[in-house]
Parts: structure tokens; sequence; C-alpha cells
């Protein structure tokens, strides 16, 4: 049994700021994908995500029985093919911001929710949040909180554009000039990030009046700016905005930066090579890096792990 690929997903802007009810912007980055699948020798990780299916399993249970008009699955096949041996095979990697628990709870309402909401049908806004809201507590057994944003990403593959909380629709994207010197990257921290301690220090600071403040006054506002420039094709403001969310990250979230890339990250904003920004909730994985030349900006990170995922 081998089911269909899912692929990882990137949200370009809104981590932490769609808490709040900022814009956000999520494209699917098809480099990294997971399927379900059985095997008759099943490996050591292929064993451990068994088990994690299973406790899933056990959770989603709970889940239709609590909540019985959000989602209904097939139970009694979900656990018959986990008693089977079925395991989630992927080669996202997990705690790096790039959806490795979303492509899996993509894969298991696909195969296993009854009356499902497909693809193929029209998406009214109504739908895809109804989608939104049944990822969410899907994958909430995975880190506590969920958006539910990276399981909708990765179902629908598709750019996904985040008016507000409760209005989202399927973007379309400016076509990559793939000959262009300005760039999208990833940033390998070389360290894997948690995502529930993140939302905890977050949390934490958010009883703070000033930093809420800060949240909408800057953060938010480059944020929004920055989708709309994304969207318009607009490269200069759009590097003067994120420029803008970068210093208002480095300022106010650096315990969501490892401590290592501080000085990068700073050397990045005066140098104008490259400005780097949160991807996910930060502590390590992937860092997002935007530069108007990719050349410049290699030379400047030399020793480290970069991945071009868009060019303009």
């Amino acid at each position: 049994m081998k089911g269909p690929l899912f692929y990882s997903k990137i949200l370009l802007f809104g981590e932490y700021g769609i808490i709040k009810n900022s814009k956000g912007l999520s494209i699917p980055y098809n480099f990294y994908n997971g399927a379900l699948k059985v095997d008759e020798n099943p490996g050591e990780e292929a064993i451990k995500s068994n088990a994690s299916l299973g406790r899933f399993a056990d959770y989603l249970e709970t889940l239709q029985t609590e909540q019985p008009e959000l989602v209904q699955f097939n139970i009694v096949e979900l656990k018959a093919d986990v008693a089977e041996g079925m395991y989630f095979d992927s080669t996202i990697p997990q705690g790096y911001g790039v959806g490795s628990s979303g492509a899996l709870v993509a894969s298991i309402y696909d195969k296993y929710a009854l009356d499902k909401i497909t693809i193929l049908e029209n998406l009214t806004r109504d739908k895809l949040l109804k989608l939104k809201s049944i990822f969410g507590q899907m994958e909430s057994f995975f880190h506590g909180k969920s958006s539910g944003l990276d399981p909708l990403n990765s179902y629908l593959s598709l750019p996904i554009l985040i008016n507000s909380k409760d209005d989202i629709e399927p973007a379309g994207i400016p076509s990559q000039t793939l000959d262009g010197k300005g760039a999208v990257f990833l940033l390998d921290s070389g360290i894997v990030g948690e995502t529930a301690p993140m939302v905890h220090i977050f949390m934490e600071n958010m009883k703070q009046e000033g930093f809420r403040k800060m949240l909408k006054t800057q953060f938010v506002k480059h944020t929004d700016a920055c989708v709309d420039d994304f969207l318009k094709g607009d490269v200069k403001s759009l590097l003067s905005n994120v420029k803008q969310l970068s210093k208002t990250v480095l300022g106010n979230f650096k315990p969501m930066i490892p401590a290592s890339f501080h000085e990068l990250w700073k050397q990045g904003i005066e140098s104008n090579d490259f400005y780097l920004k949160l991807c996910g909730s930060g502590g390590g994985g992937y860092i997002l890096g935007f530069t108007e030349d990719i050349d410049k900006a290699r030379k400047a990170l030399e020793g480290h792990k970069l991945e071009v995922v868009y060019n303009f």
C-alpha cells in the first residue's frame, strides 16, 4: 500500500501575527513530501511512526465522539491499517517549520474522513474555513494549539492567502523569474526547533501591554505590507518591508532566534545583503531569507546551507 503524496509548506509571512489577525501567505514547498505506507520489513523510523499513528488514531476517535458534527472518520479501517504496520513515510524534516505534521494530517483526512471535502469541488470560503477548523483540531494532537493552516496548505497544494482568521482564500502568486537574482531562501540553522515552547513564550509575552502594542503597530503592520507587496510583485517595496520586519523580530523575538544567529541576523540588516525572518515558530529549524542578489547572499552566508525556494 502507498497513499498519495502530500507536500511540505512554507509560511512566507504571518508567523505569530496570524494568531493576532495579521495577514499571512503560505505556499506549498514540493521539495519535501510524505505518504502513508505499509512495508513488509519496516525500519526503525517506520516502527516509531506507526506507534505515533496508533496514538493519533485514539485521539481522532475521541475527537469525533466529542465533536460529532465537526468530522467523522472510518476509525475501524484506520486502526486496522495501523495494526498492519501503516506509517507515514516522509522526507519532511521534523521541527524545521515546514509542516511535517501538516502533511500527515492531510493524508489521514484524505484517506479516512467520511463525507470529506475534496479538492475537486468548488472551494467556497465556508468549505475552506470548515477544513481549516477540522485540520486545526486534528493537528493540535501534535503541538497543543494549531491554526490548521499547514494541513490545509498540504491538502490543497495551493498558495493560501490569510486575510484574517475568518477570511482565507486560495491565492495566485506571481510566477517566478527563474533567472532573477532576487530570491527567497531557506537557511538551515542545524538545530531542531520545538513549536510548543516557542508558542508558550509568545503567549507569555502577550500578557505585556508593550509587547501587544509592538505587535500591532510594527509586526502586524510590516507583515501585512509584505503580503501585499509579494502578491503585487513589488520587489523594491517588499525588500524594504522585509527589512523592517527583520529588525522588529530581532528586537522583540530574540528567544525564537537561535543564539548563534543573532549576529548574522544583524549583519544582514546592516549590510543589506540579505534579511532574515522566522520560518514557522522559530527556535531552530529553518530561517527564511530574502535577498535582491542571491550571489551576494551566498557569499555573505558562506559555510551555511541555503536552499532557494522562490526567484524574483
